[in-house]
């Protein structure tokens, strides 16, 4: 009977990959077609047309956007990890009224849709001179994905013991000095798992960044894309090649930190 149990998990979990592959199978297939080749003829393109991928590059001028959206996910990334590992440290070591009382204010404000916050923070950016300029979008997306890291760090670091940073503070470091150079350096999982979820989040924005960034020699991939669609939308082709390009650097992150990932997960999802 237990037998019969995990071949139905198996089959259910294979099921679930295998949905959730077909979009990307779908759109690598026509990344590689060319505009005569009709989908599903044969289980992969006859002729690979890699060229479909520069002429792409070419005329979405992804130069200029994947620069952009470097500097901005970089950025903004690390603005995002001083700021919410610092605060998640504060909440979890110093369990006052107040401390609480503004923790559990924050995590109620991830409640808010963003949509909400658009005019006045349109009305903000502008008087402090904020459109179309890299600090301007680094500090509104970071601050945007604040409240969820800091969740992820204060539940993290709760689970960790205190004995290590008491001792360098006996021993003449100051808190500062012991969170830095005891405490951040265990926080590695965590810190991939922030810069994983919220770091896709920042590089694929469209919501945000097309109200703040409206010239184009800010565009960032994703606005880089969607101008490119609303040119060749007619040609699918091009239009999956360029969504292949936007998509790789998300797809090679993730490789790189997935251990990083799970572990800071399953290891932050419970305290104690």
């Amino acid at each position: 009977m237990l037998k019969k149990t995990n071949i139905g998990y198996s089959l259910l979990k294979g099921l679930v990959c295998l949905i959730c592959i077909s979009p990307l199978y779908v759109m690598f297939y026509l990344s590689l077609s060319s505009s005569t080749y009709y989908f599903a003829q044969e289980w992969f393109p006859k002729e690979m047309l890699w060229e479909n991928f520069t002429t792409a590059w070419t005329k979405a001028a992804f130069n200029k956007a994947f620069l952009n959206s470097t500097v901005i996910t970089l950025g903004a990334v690390a603005v995002l990890v001083l700021i919410s590992a610092s605060a998640g440290y504060a909440a979890a070591r110093f369990q006052t009224k107040v401390n609480r009382f503004f923790f559990n204010l924050m995590l109620m404000s991830m409640l808010v849709p963003g949509i909400i916050n658009t005019v006045p923070l349109y009305t903000l950016m502008r008087k402090i001179n904020a459109i179309n300029t890299y600090w301007g979008i680094i500090l509104l997306l970071a601050c945007s994905s604040l409240p969820f890291s800091v969740f992820l760090y204060e539940s993290f670091i709760s689970s960790m013991s205190a004995e290590l940073e008491e001792a360098a503070m006996l021993d003449g470091c100051t808190r500062f000095q012991s969170f830095w150079t005891i405490v951040f350096p265990q926080l590695k999982p965590i810190t991939a798992t922030v810069v994983i979820m919220q770091g896709i989040g920042i590089w694929n924005n469209y919501s945000q960044t097309v109200f703040f960034l409206q010239d184009k020699n800010y565009h960032t991939v994703p606005l880089a894309i969607s101008r490119f669609f609303n040119t060749y939308g007619a040609d699918y082709n091009l239009m999956a090649a360029s969504a292949v390009i936007g998509l790789l650097p998300v797809i090679i992150i993730f490789i790189i930190l997935q251990k990083e990932f799970v572990s800071g997960l399953s290891a932050g999802a419970v305290k104690g």
